[in-house]
């Protein structure tokens, strides 16, 4: 069996640096220049009609079959604690069959998900310290110099060799190392917590790369409904909290997006002026262009550059609207394409209607990202821009996966 599209080379950056509600009508504009390369696209307005999207649906079966390649496919997720990574996980592991959960009849506390295709392994078991030896270090879990790069490195390059390796276990209830589980090597590996990208040896391993990049201010805005609302925390505490932590983020932790070869940006709306509440957002998907075995969705012309605000016959959404743009821009000096959408659903069976204008969305059959959303409508962010991008990012990582072990996974519509 031959693997399906073109294949081509992947483009990294260095790690060297420490609006409206919408009418009764759709509103597009659009311009075209996608056959010039970047720099020499000109934009220009027009208008355009709204294409009939191409409906196809997939026999109803669930099955995998083994990848064709030894070892697993490997995918990586960086992000801040409590930006949403396990949300993400759930939504990304489901789209390959079964349910992820943690290894039977192990330790309870245990942070690996394991699925009949997938293990999602925390890299937080990768500290060099526990919560007592960081006290006597004086560095937080942030610090690169409080990471067991040389174990994760020799762990994951074992898994990817097809062998079964034994990973302690960081309890976060305890705070301490207990006793190390057995991890098999699966179809799909995923790596997920701080610091996946930051050591050479393990990013050349990574397949794909996926960075959650949640902004100052929604950070600030969310620890403050929950630090407040929900544990009574005054709001010097909960700045002081933040400001503390800064400084290793900004170091250790955010220098990573450069190496992602998808970003999911989540920023204050724009719909609403000197908004700080948090509540709409504005998400963005950031992917860089030349990346192996990842084609780019895109809104209604690849290559345009796209503002629309959807008919509010067919998308019911209440103030301040909902917003959507589609792109090409830079990055970190790289050439990239940016889907955002600003603003929320209220209906969330109404995304089929946005679905249907999205191309290159790799879904198996008319209306599996709705079906995705719903699914897990309860979930955070799956109102927003953020569970819609996670959704698709889940898709195109499940389109990556078939290509390089030329298989193909094929489930119920």
């Amino acid at each position: 069996k031959t693997r399906a599209g073109t294949l081509r080379r992947v483009v990294q950056s260095p790690f060297d640096k420490h609006t409206t509600s919408p009418k009764m009508a759709t509103t597009m504009t659009m311009s075209a220049a996608c056959a010039q390369p970047l720099a020499a696209r000109k934009s220009f307005g027009s208008k355009a009609k709204l294409g009939a999207p191409v409906k196809t649906r997939a026999a109803r079966v669930n099955t995998v079959t083994r990848a064709a390649r030894d070892g697993p496919v490997i995918i990586g997720l960086a992000a801040d604690s409590g930006c949403g990574k396990s949300t993400f996980m759930r939504r990304m592991t489901s789209l390959f069959g079964g349910k992820a959960s943690p290894p039977e009849g192990g330790n309870p506390d245990s942070n690996t998900l394991i699925s009949d295709t997938t293990t999602v392994l925390c890299l937080d078991d990768y500290h060099l310290n526990d919560r007592e030896g960081r006290k006597k270090s004086g560095l937080t879990a942030l610090n690169l110099a409080e990471q067991d790069f040389d174990l994760m490195y020799e762990q994951v390059k074992d898994l990817k060799e097809g062998k079964t390796v034994q990973k302690r276990i960081y309890n976060h209830v305890t705070g301490v190392m207990d006793a190390p589980e057995e991890i098999v090597s699966p179809n799909i590996l995923i790596l997920e917590g701080l610091h996946p990208f930051a050591d050479e040896r393990v990013r050349e391993m990574f397949d794909f790369k996926i960075y959650l990049d949640i902004s100052d201010d929604v950070k600030f805005a969310w620890k403050i409904q929950r630090d407040m609302a929900e544990r009574g925390h005054s709001l010097e505490s909960i700045k002081a909290s933040i400001e503390a932590r800064k400084p290793d983020f900004d170091a250790f932790v955010d220098p990573q997006k450069a190496y992602a070869d998808v970003i999911i940006q989540v920023l204050p709306t724009q719909l609403i002026p000197d908004d700080n509440e948090g509540k709409i957002l504005r998400v963005r998907m950031i992917m860089k262009e030349g990346v192996e075995n990842f084609d780019a969705p895109y809104l209604f012309d690849e290559g345009s550059t796209i503002s629309w605000i959807p008919c509010g016959r067919k998308l019911t959404c209440s103030y301040p609207g909902i917003k959507f743009f589609y792109g090409p821009d830079t990055f970190f000096g790289e050439e990239v394409s940016v889907l955002e959408m600003d603003g929320q659903f209220d209906k969330l069976e109404e995304l089929i209607y946005v679905e249907s204008h999205l191309s290159n969305t790799s879904t198996k059959f008319y209306g599996e990202i709705t079906q995705q959303m719903l699914k897990y409508q309860n979930g955070p962010g799956s109102n927003n821009g953020t569970g819609l991008f996670q959704t698709l990012c889940g898709l195109k990582v499940r389109e990556l996966y078939e290509r390089i072990a030329e298989t193909e996974i094929v489930v119920a519509a």
